[in-house]
């Protein structure tokens, strides 16, 4: 009796990957599309099949925050996870709510930015050292701050901070303009500037500049509206809200 050859996976479209998870959502009526920041891809739309089902093979591995090790089958639209390894789950961030928010922050910002098919080495390592950050007990609004400038400069826009944004002056920058760019000048204040209190633009430039390891000190006013000038600027390059942020509202 003849039976029909064993049909196996075109060894060709089996690849290795690496990628902190963004996000999922419902596939079918079992599966989930996982979306994932690659360091070699940027984004990639992977599905795990049957994670839905209570004795799922993956188990609580493909969590948003997590950064794993994937074996992929790759699809002509979606590429498929065969095999999924933790290399880092983050379990002391995920036992602290405010921790939780600033990492869906960095989650949710790099989400918007990562573009598919491209690779996204420095915005990866960015969301990694920040999500190890909070990890280590890191957190406040001077973290998020700190990200968000650091990811503005990742994609290209960011605010000029120790200079004016418009004529190139080094004093008196007390205003910030969103749309300018950065910081201005007295001279060059123009309408829809906001004025900064003393020491914030400085405040500023420390945070784009340190580690998260290292952040300068501040008291919880000048944090807030340090936050709150990133926020804005990020949220106008971007042309859309980061709703998790609302959150802290």
């Amino acid at each position: 009796m003849l039976h029909a050859p064993t049909e196996y996976p075109d060894p060709v479209a089996i690849r290795h990957d690496q990628g902190i998870v963004l996000r999922s959502y419902p596939f079918g009526e079992a599966d989930r599309v996982v979306v994932l920041l690659s360091p070699n891809r940027g984004k990639i739309r992977t599905v795990a099949k049957g994670i839905r089902k209570t004795k799922s093979r993956f188990g609580g591995r493909l969590e948003p925050f997590t950064h794993v090790d994937l074996v992929l089958y790759e699809g002509r639209n979606l590429d498929t996870i065969t095999q999924v390894s933790v290399i880092e789950h983050f379990p002391n961030m995920r036992l602290d709510l405010d921790a939780v928010v600033a990492a869906g922050t960095m989650v949710e910002a790099a989400d918007v930015v990562v573009q598919e098919d491209q690779s996204a080495l420095r915005l990866f390592l960015l969301l990694q050292r920040g999500l190890r950050a909070l990890e280590a007990g890191k957190k406040g609004s001077d973290l998020i701050t700190s990200f968000l400038l650091k990811l503005a400069d990742v994609v290209g826009v960011a605010p000029a901070l120790s200079n004016c944004a418009s004529c190139g002056r080094h004093e008196h920058l007390d205003r910030f303009s969103f749309s300018g760019g950065g910081v201005l000048c007295d001279r060059c204040g123009s309408e829809g500037s906001v004025r900064l209190r003393p020491g914030l633009t400085e405040h500023l430039a420390a945070l784009a500049a340190a580690d998260f390891s290292a952040l300068p000190e501040s008291n919880l006013n000048i944090a807030g509206e340090a936050m709150g000038v990133a926020r804005r600027f990020v949220e106008f390059h971007l042309d859309r809200k980061l709703a998790s942020l609302a959150v802290m509202d």
